[in-house]
């Protein structure tokens, strides 16, 4: 993480929506009573509102951003180096075949209604996603034949077959532990074993946070509210004014020019890949010889210079963000207009017309403008066309799979086996050697995982599926005296157990 004066570290950023999954949302839901006016309670500013707590049935990742790690925690955990730790777990046993976990959980962990964590508590949480998740997440827990308690404080899961991709997905949404008593109202007051609890939510303004002196673990300082704003300036103009304290990944040139010394800018890094998607099952990209001229044709620095002055990192065109193991820095297309042009050429493409569906995303529409300019110098015929986020995007492009091309960012963690090992999803990738190098990848030994991990990244660059154009940066500002923040997002979780005010504690 890197810690920067807002006058002199940023000059030009430009604002960026936080994106979940691209899935529906549902209805809110009454609010609950608000304590967030507490004075020891610390205000996060967020642009990415959550209509419903309730992430079993509610696509989107503002839900879970903060409601994981804080009120609901798993079995293990991932530490910003991607690595997985011991959580509610304290360490576990993999049998020879690799298909069968044992769990050792802690023995003194109670969620926040009282009820014991046990391995019963676990058992049907595995379970509960398995049977009853309407969120298409819930898939990752598919290679799950059983999970049943041998003891209270020993839980085994059966895989189907070895799957080293399972075990680290437990780490994440998926692998929230939740009492069979708390099922009741998960759309307002959700029940887990973290540091908070829920203490207020209201749809798409706020969620509150009250830290619990029972917790299991260190317990946190402050309690804390997530307020959403409508955009970035007014989340900026409450922290100019002592509104917040944090304002969570957002950016604007215009306000942090005007920033005084008084406001800190942090930034991390995130597992948003800013895809350029070519609909592979529609020409012209049904070729991949247009594809791979894109992916020539697109100068992905600029693109990065203007719409984060440089700060998002360039993954060389691969849809791996840099803290994932198999990310090498390879850059598999450099930008080259003539090699474009000639790949053109050879797939008789040239004066093509292509049409970019643009979501009305802020970074989408400034990217759009490169894109039309670039892609016009090397031959396409290209037209804009704005779609509104989210409704008509994710129903034109995301459902219906109607458009040649599009740019969105995908922020789930480590989705390379959703993005292309899906025929059906929306990029119509469809590649049998990809499928079983994820496969293999999914099933080897962990020590192999990485290397055929990538091996799998290396064929679909090599058909250019798709182009990253940048990783986002997670850009974060602070008043002074705010500390224990974790701006790397290895998950969805924003986490806020460790957040604090140095000066207040004074």
């Amino acid at each position: 993480m890197k810690i920067l004066r807002a006058r002199s570290a940023l000059g030009c950023i430009a604002m960026v929506a936080v994106l979940g999954t691209v899935t529906a949302c549902s209805a809110g839901h009454t609010a609950v009573v608000d304590t967030s006016g507490d004075d020891a309670a610390l205000t996060v500013a967020s642009s990415s509102g959550a209509t419903s707590l309730d992430f079993t049935t509610t696509g989107g990742a503002a839900a879970p951003s903060v409601l994981m790690d804080n009120v609901y925690e798993t079995l293990v955990r991932i530490d910003e180096d991607g690595s997985i730790t011991p959580g509610l777990a304290k360490e576990w046993d993999i049998s020879k075949d690799a298909k069968t976990y044992t769990f050792h959980l802690r023995d003194d962990v109670t969620f926040s209604n009282g009820d014991p964590f046990t391995a019963q508590t676990a058992a049907f949480s595995i379970n509960y996603v398995k049977n009853d998740w309407a969120n298409g997440i819930s898939a990752a827990m598919d290679p799950v034949d059983t999970a049943t308690a041998v003891d209270d404080h020993t839980l085994k899961v059966r895989l189907s077959k070895p799957s080293n991709g399972w075990l680290w997905s437990m780490g994440t949404t998926i692998g929230a532990m939740m009492s069979p008593h708390g099922m009741d109202d998960l759309a307002a007051q959700p029940i887990g074993t973290g540091p908070y609890e829920v203490a207020g939510f209201s749809p798409s303004e706020f969620i509150s946070l009250h830290k619990r002196d029972d917790y299991w673990g260190t317990p946190s300082a402050h309690d804390v509210t997530v307020r959403y704003f409508p955009d970035a300036i007014s989340s900026v103009t409450a922290l100019r004014s002592g509104g917040v304290d944090v304002v969570w990944g957002v950016g604007n040139p215009e306000i942090l020019d005007s920033l005084d010394d008084s406001i800190d800018v942090n930034v991390g890094t995130t597992n948003g890949e800013v895809l350029l998607s070519m609909n592979n099952d529609r020409a012209p990209f049904d070729d991949p010889r247009v594809r791979q001229a894109v992916a020539y044709a697109v100068d992905r620095q600029a693109a990065n210079d203007i719409v984060w002055s440089g700060m998002a990192t360039d993954t060389g065109g691969a849809p791996i963000p840099p803290t994932d193991p198999w990310f090498e820095g390879k850059n598999y297309y450099g930008f080259n207009p003539d090699k474009a042009r000639s790949l053109l050429a050879e797939a008789d493409a040239q004066g093509t017309q292509l049409t970019v569906t643009v979501p009305t995303l802020y970074y989408a529409q400034a990217i759009s403008e490169l894109l039309y300019s670039q892609l016009s110098d090397v031959g396409f015929d290209v037209t804009l066309e704005s779609a509104e986020f989210p409704a008509v995007w994710l129903g034109q492009v995301h459902g219906a799979k109607d458009y040649q091309m599009s740019i969105i960012s995908h922020v789930e963690a480590r989705d390379v086996p959703a993005l292309f090992g899906n025929p059906d999803y929306y990029l119509n990738y469809d590649s049998a050697r990809t499928r079983e190098l994820l496969d293999k990848a999914d099933t080897a030994a962990p020590a192999d995982y990485p290397r055929l991990m990538t091996q799998a990244v290396d064929e679909i660059m090599a058909d250019a599926g798709a182009l990253t154009v940048m990783n986002m940066p997670n850009v974060v500002l602070t008043r002074h005296g705010i500390s224990g923040l974790h701006t790397d997002q290895v998950t969805d979780a924003i986490v806020l157990r460790d957040l604090t005010d140095t000066q207040e504690d004074q």
